[in-house]
């Protein structure tokens, strides 16, 4: 794991303390990412010519996302760049309201989990870059990327 990546997961764990904290954010963390790539999929830039294909602000925030985490970790942006792509089919299938109920929920519990149980707030609000770590570190810690074990 690069230090780069690892100071990210510093400072996000530090705000990830308590177990009841990550929990909601197991539950919260897949409902915002999906809400978000939902609505910015709303937005339609432009029909690539000769295709039906719709290019949308989602589809660029994907790639700017990927292509970030890429840089961080080949293997999680790699696992990131699947799991974001699972999104789009999903949101081309959910209705508006649907989409906008899980963003009220996902916010909610999320914002629980700091308030009822961590008492801090959210690694994004002193370094927005943290809102792309929450997924990321989640994943990290699936795979057993996280922490960093000490070589033996």
């Amino acid at each position: 794991m690069s230090n780069k990546l690892q100071a990210y997961f510093d400072e996000y764990a530090d705000c990830h303390r308590h177990p009841m904290n990550r929990l909601t954010h197991k539950i919260a963390i897949p409902l915002i990412v999906f809400h978000i790539l939902a609505m910015l999929h709303w937005v339609k830039l432009f029909t690539i010519p000769g295709t039906a294909f719709v290019l949308s602000l989602a589809h660029v925030v994907y790639v700017a996302s990927v292509l970030w985490y890429l840089t961080l970790s080949p293997l999680l942006g790699a696992v990131m760049a699947v799991l974001y792509a699972l999104c789009f089919p999903l949101a081309e299938v959910t209705p508006w309201p649907v989409v906008v109920g899980i963003a009220v929920f996902g916010w909610l519990v999320q914002l629980a989990g700091h308030v009822v149980w961590e008492k801090k707030s959210p690694a994004f609000v002193t370094n927005l870059l943290q809102a792309l770590i929450g997924p990321l570190f989640f994943i990290a810690v699936l795979l057993k990327r996280w922490p960093r074990r000490a070589p033996a």
